[in-house]
């Protein structure tokens, strides 16, 4: 029996309801650092649920004037936000990953790995006072090193960025003199350089520029096949980058007495640590309006400390523990509510 042109109509529009109510799409902006991952996590989610995330990789700094401005579901910075901000803004902060911070270089016949860096000859370079390669500084760590005499042109971020705050947050705890004159931030006054936007933008300076060293994200490093250097960690081992060392530097780190979770990993103690280790961090209000993308936020970033683990290890970056998680979703029960002042998970 041919159905007739009316049942057709409502049967079509029915579907496109059912698929619509369905279908969640969310929005978040912020940090560089994390994008590799969930960018991963989205493509992952959406084929899992049919749910979708629009995730906009333009720096901290930004991701926070967003959630606060409320143009996007979620912000996410690598600087935890301290509690009388969050208080202040009605926001909820959590970690959704951990990784590694890199110093990156351009120098002919160098090898990633084959430089040795300290904070305190990091910390110079980037306030300007060494300025070429071979300088006696640099090779008194690296003997046996073909170092050239290559002018050394620093690039640093030019937007607001969690990770210039991991770097510049390690080189103000290794040199007095950074600590002194520049400090700790997702935005500093550079003592020299040039500036590139996100991680990539720094990236793609440093691999520009002979003789350049900037400092990414360890995904970013290994995917551009970038030579990273060695650094000396807080109790005096030279380590090279990878996961190993970014679990190390996180294994003391006591989440749960931490205000909003705000735990910074850079210097930590311990042999195996690499010393510029951070977490990234998401932000949501805790009143949500829309109680259903709230939800969806939570349930995104429930699915992907659930099934998100080799993904990450896969891009070099550290799952949250367990344990960490437990703490983040009773926080969750907790906080997050919607219009109507009722909890969302």
């Amino acid at each position: 029996m041919r159905m007739k042109p009316w049942l057709i109509s409502i049967a079509l529009a029915a579907s496109t309801f059912a698929v619509s109510a369905q279908a969640v799409n969310i929005t978040g902006a912020g940090a560089t650092f994390p994008y590799p991952i969930y960018a991963k996590w989205a493509e992952m989610y959406k084929a899992a649920s049919g749910n979708g995330l629009n995730y906009q990789s333009v720096g901290s700094g930004a991701g926070i004037k967003q959630i606060k401005a409320k143009t996007v579901d979620f912000g996410a910075s690598d600087m935890p936000l301290p509690a009388n901000e969050l208080n202040e803004a009605g926001l909820f902060q959590f970690p959704a990953v951990m990784g590694g911070v890199v110093p990156v270089v351009n120098l002919p016949g160098v090898g990633p790995g084959q430089v040795k860096l300290t904070g305190a000859v990091l910390a110079d370079i980037f306030l300007g006072k060494i300025t070429k390669w071979n300088a006696q500084p640099i090779a008194a760590l690296n003997p046996g090193v073909k170092l050239p005499a290559e002018d050394i042109t620093v690039v640093h971020r030019a937007d607001s960025s969690g990770t210039s705050f991991l770097f510049t947050n390690y080189l103000s705890q290794t040199s007095p003199d950074w600590k002194l004159k520049v400090g700790a931030g997702t935005a500093v006054k550079w003592a020299t350089g040039v500036g590139g936007k996100g991680n990539e933008g720094v990236a793609a300076n440093v691999q520009r520029i002979k003789g350049g060293i900037g400092y990414v994200e360890w995904a970013y490093a290994k995917k551009n096949k970038m030579a990273h250097t060695q650094l000396q960690n807080r109790d005096g081992a030279w380590l090279q980058p990878d996961d190993e060392a970014f679990k190390a530097a996180a294994a003391s780190a006591d989440w749960a007495k931490a205000p909003g979770f705000a735990v910074v990993l850079t210097d930590q103690p311990g042999k195996a640590s690499w010393p510029i280790t951070g977490a990234s961090y998401i932000l949501v209000h805790k009143a949500q309006a829309d109680g259903v993308k709230g939800k969806e936020v939570l349930k995104f970033f429930d699915w992907a400390y659930k099934n998100g683990d080799a993904a990450a290890a896969e891009l070099d970056y550290v799952p949250m523990p367990d344990a960490v998680t437990k703490l983040v979703q009773d926080a969750w029960r907790a906080n997050m509510k919607d219009a109507a002042g009722k909890p969302i998970w």
